[in-house]
């Protein structure tokens, strides 16, 4: 079994609880409301932001010409991918960048991204990497299993279809390959490290379906 097999095999039932919520079962059926939709797509911009940027990040501490490479292949294709894809997403909905700039960031967005941030100053670029990982492969399962469902709302479906593409899954299996080959010159420290990164990530996506599905705010 490989390192990220054994990490699949560990997040399994928190995976099934994101792919059982309540937001992508009614995403899926079409009867998610726009409103939640919309919350989310909000919410995810700013977490998208700070994504991509951690590509950058993780560019800047390696000498490593091959996981530099590879970074900067993640980094464009969430460009002419997601990126592109969602600002579609935000103009069907009306939504401007002001708004998007002014709405104040929920508590999982912000946690989440804090998370990786940390990993990324304080840990291992094994464990940065990981903590990255459970956003395309989650995702990409989700494009997987449920592209074929054909979600009667146009945009729910071209969500799904999003991560069911050539091209999110060539990124996905680069990223999945460069941290195999991590995993194998890594300290027991290390990898129980990375192990925690990416069930926390993991963990940190179910909750950004509740987060969405309850439009969840900070209290004050």
């Amino acid at each position: 079994m490989s390192f990220t097999d054994e990490l699949h095999s560990l997040s399994k039932k928190l995976w099934d609880r994101s792919k059982s919520h309540p937001f992508i079962k009614e995403l899926v059926s079409g009867e998610l409301s726009e409103e939640r939709f919309r919350y989310y797509l909000v919410q995810d911009t700013y977490y998208l932001k700070h994504f991509e940027h951690a590509h950058t990040l993780i560019i800047d501490r390696t000498d490593d010409e091959k996981l530099k490479q590879i970074q900067r292949e993640c980094r464009s294709g969430l460009n002419e991918a997601e990126i592109v894809i969602r600002e579609d997403f935000l103009a069907y909905y009306d939504v401007s960048e002001a708004e998007v700039n002014q709405t104040q960031i929920a508590p999982t967005p912000y946690s989440y991204t804090s998370h990786i941030y940390r990993h990324i100053h304080e840990g291992s670029l094994l464990s940065a990497l990981c903590s990255l990982l459970p956003c395309y492969w989650l995702y990409a399962e989700i494009g997987h299993e449920f592209v074929d469902a054909h979600s009667p709302h146009k945009m729910y479906q071209a969500f799904l279809e999003t991560y069911d593409s050539d091209g999110f899954n060539e990124t996905l299996n680069k990223q999945i390959s460069l941290i195999d080959e991590l995993a194998t010159n890594a300290s027991d420290t290390e990898l129980k490290e990375a192990k925690e990164a990416f069930l926390m990530s993991s963990e940190y996506e179910l909750n950004f379906w509740e987060m969405a599905y309850t439009k969840d705010r900070w209290s004050f």
